[in-house]
């Protein structure tokens, strides 16, 4: 039963609101403000036990009245609420969709969930694109933002996704931040030249770069990941010997751990030397290590950029890694496995194989020649093991018709069998000619007529 009442403060008051307090259906007691007339709050204390009652009996959906009201919610409230359940994430990766979903939001004149369609999500980045703001790869970005938006408010919020089915656009019809790989002999000049220069840039040395640029090249760590490194991330005396990235520190957000090439593991015993828990390399989350692979390679004389792509602090190191681990025999699973991607297609993303490595590769197909154009007899081509081999046993006389010699009478029965054997229609014909060595005069007409007629 639904109860009327005025607060103790609000009891001296003459134009004071009245309260209802209920039981809604499923047992706990609500409070609901009412209105300054009694008799308006005692209709309204009417209708909500009335709508309690639906609810228990069934008539009314309480799950579809949620949704309902949820539906008619601010679209403002669901992003905050958006922005938390990302808390997982990386902080780059939540304010860039958060900012991106706000955008196309405010952009397209959005209040409420219902308002969302995927024409208005369009008109926004088509002006973006028109305006020439974005390239075709941050379209993209933009449009699985939002979509990751609606994804998250069904089934609570939404009961479908009304964005499903947007489509993308063709990321390789407009590179606007192409990387290369570097060789192995341009590698090799970046890293003397880092060590050879005598200059600090970003605060570090010609040395703590050489051995910043080969830990990324050696393991395909990313620069925030290389930055979390302490000597304790690794295990030298392991068989075989590994690194571990925390989640915390890694993209996916899972811990990884990774096989040593020998040749690091021999230049870590001389690098770690430290505190156990110091970062090798301090603030190198912040710094511009594409500034310092840029002033490194052209003091070596490498262009920094090229028809091919920039290369950058990624390229030289990361995009290398991958490269050469596909250059030099390592399957695609592996390499995917190597690089943590989850998708073969990010994988080769970052492999570059010219057409130099792909002469090699076809170079490297099995192939033996079996002879020459002058040891062919009417366009077919014979070995000269085969040439050897096809001396008749009982005639040594070969017959110029493809190849093939004569062959003894036992051995032309054998041959007639075998064909017999795969061919009834031959096996029918030839039984037959066999009775008519043997037959007499009429009765070889008949059976010459009866051959006419399987023929």
């Amino acid at each position: 039963m639904a109860a009327i009442y005025k607060r103790k403060q609000d009891k001296s008051k003459k134009r004071s609101c009245w309260y209802i307090g209920y039981t809604d259906h499923t047992g706990r007691r609500k409070t609901c403000k009412g209105f300054s007339d009694k008799k308006e709050t005692e209709r309204l204390a009417a209708k909500l036990e009335h709508d309690v009652m639906l609810r228990k009996r069934g008539i009314i959906d309480p799950e579809q009245e949620n949704q309902a009201k949820k539906r008619t919610a601010s679209l403002a409230k669901h992003l905050q609420a958006f922005e938390k359940s990302l808390g997982m994430a990386t902080s780059l990766h939540v304010k860039k969709t958060i900012s991106r979903v706000r955008r196309i939001i405010n952009e397209s004149g959005m209040e409420t969930p219902a308002d969302i369609n995927i024409e208005s999500v369009e008109m926004v980045l088509q002006g973006m694109l028109e305006d020439d703001e974005i390239g075709h790869k941050t379209y993209n970005h933009y449009a699985s933002s939002m979509q990751q938006f609606c994804a998250w408010m069904v089934p609570k919020r939404m009961t479908v996704n009304p964005l499903l089915g947007m489509s993308k656009l063709n990321t390789e019809v407009d590179i606007r931040y192409k990387r290369r790989a570097l060789t192995p002999a341009e590698f090799q000049k970046l890293v003397q030249s880092a060590r050879t220069s005598g200059i600090d840039i970003q605060c570090y040395s010609g040395e703590e770069r050489a051995r910043i640029y080969i830990i990324s090249y050696m393991t395909g760590l990313r620069r925030k990941e290389i930055a979390s490194l302490t000597p304790r991330s690794f295990n030298l005396t392991a068989n075989p010997p590994t690194l571990t990235v925390e989640a915390a520190c890694s993209k996916h957000r899972r811990k990884d751990v990774l096989p040593l090439h020998e040749e690091l593991v021999a230049l870590l015993k001389e690098w770690l030397t430290g505190d156990p828990d110091e970062p090798l390399f301090p603030k190198l989350a912040r710094r511009h290590t594409s500034t310092m692979v840029r002033k490194d390679l052209e003091r070596a004389g490498i262009p920094f950029q090229t028809k091919e792509g920039i290369a950058d602090f990624r390229a030289a190191g990361r995009h290398t890694h991958i490269t050469e681990l596909l250059r030099n025999g390592t399957s695609i699973p592996e390499a995917m496995k190597l690089a943590r991607h989850s998708d073969v297609k990010m994988t080769m993303r970052y492999t570059h194989i010219g057409i130099e490595d792909q002469h090699r590769a076809v170079q490297n197909l099995p192939w033996e020649r079996t002879g020459s154009a002058s040891e062919t007899s009417n366009g077919h081509c014979t070995s000269q093991n085969d040439t050897k081999e096809a001396k008749p046993p009982n005639d040594e006389t070969p017959v110029n018709d493809r190849g093939y010699h004569n062959l003894s009478s036992s051995d032309s029965n054998r041959q007639k069998r075998r064909e017999g054997d795969s061919n009834p229609r031959y096996l029918a014909v030839h039984n037959i000619s066999n009775v008519a060595q043997s037959a007499t005069l009429p009765s070889l007409r008949r059976i010459k007529n009866l051959h006419h007629i399987c023929e």
